[in-house]
């Protein structure tokens, strides 16, 4: 049990509070009363990002009970088998474990005063408290409509490229940089430089939804999208450098979907026009070009080919607005 400073939450009130339930069970009770194996237990717990617990440490509530108990009846029905339930716990594991430490981070930076007093802590756990049950429910909407949208886009992946599981796909990958990042964060405070980050995750994020494209990650200094078409990514390129402060490289190939990432050397060779391109620039790839065109609003300057680290010589091109 950890010991709490007068008036400031202890982490078993802050479980309490955010879990709803108090622990009543070992880590194997709360197999045995499951019905799921032991092994296949722990597996879970490990899959969705929590630390082991001793024999005999009392840590989990009813609710893991009823979590593993409809585990064991998707398992029992044939819906899914163990590889994949392990597979689908570490989605979950962590991409919640980011949603919930990116919103904690929003709350306590926004409720908390330059220093905060023991009340001050009190007060962010109450404000959560009432806020729990319509973050549950927006959360729980959100995940839905993007299931329905990741199925829109992996059916048309599909519809283009004539198998309804593609091993690979086409489509065109963008990276956008941010220019002399590593200078800016030495010279910048705590506090402006997490608003320069969040700023151009931000921007990025909206302009590739507006565009009905995906943002794949975020590498703090940097972004990866996809887009299915090369209009589609040019759009969403020249959206976003419209500064000094960004530098984009883009290539459309084969890509390899894993894990909510993409991998493979259209990835690979977007990356390298992204070290190569100059600041306020977009570099794309023969390919892409080609998805192009010479007509449109798209204006293509055929720049000498560079050697790219990896994959040989590559013949850049820089992307403009036509001025037409």
């Amino acid at each position: 049990m950890s010991e709490a400073r007068p008036g400031r939450p202890s982490a078993e009130e802050i479980e309490r509070l955010l879990v709803g339930l108090p622990p009543r069970y070992t880590r194997v009770e709360v197999a045995d009363r499951s019905g799921v194996p032991r092994e296949l237990a722990e597996r879970i717990w490990r899959a969705l990002g929590f630390a082991q617990r001793a024999d005999d440490a009392v840590a989990f509530t009813e609710a893991d009970v009823d979590a593993l108990r409809r585990v064991r009846s998707m398992l029992d029905g044939g819906l899914l088998d163990e590889q994949t339930v392990i597979r689908m716990a570490r989605a979950l594991g962590q991409t919640t474990a980011r949603l919930a430490q990116w919103q904690a981070e929003i709350m306590i930076g926004t409720m908390l005063p330059p220093e905060p007093s023991e009340g001050d802590l009190a007060a962010v756990l109450g404000t959560a408290r009432g806020l729990m049950p319509d973050f549950e429910h927006v959360l729980i909407h959100v995940w839905r409509a993007q299931l329905a949208a990741a199925g829109t886009r992996l059916l048309a992946i599909a519809d283009v490229n004539d198998e309804l599981v593609p091993t690979r796909v086409a489509m065109a990958v963008g990276f956008a940089d941010l220019v002399s990042f590593t200078r800016r964060s030495r010279e910048l405070g705590e506090k402006e430089l997490a608003g320069l980050v969040e700023g151009f995750e931000s921007r990025a994020s909206d302009v590739v939804a507006t565009h009905g494209a995906r943002l794949v990650k975020t590498l703090g200094d940097e972004v990866l999208f996809t887009a299915q078409d090369p209009e589609q990514a040019a759009a969403i390129a020249l959206d976003l450098v419209e500064t000094d402060e960004l530098r984009i490289g883009m290539a459309y190939g084969p890509v390899l979907p894993v894990m909510g990432d993409v991998f493979g050397t259209t990835v690979n060779l977007a990356a390298r026009l992204t070290a190569i391109a100059r600041p306020g620039t977009v570099l794309i790839d023969e390919a892409l070009a080609g998805g192009l065109g010479d007509d449109g609003p798209y204006a293509l300057h055929r720049i000498r080919r560079r050697p790219a680290r990896g994959l040989g010589v590559v013949q850049p091109y820089v992307l403009r607005r036509s001025s037409s």
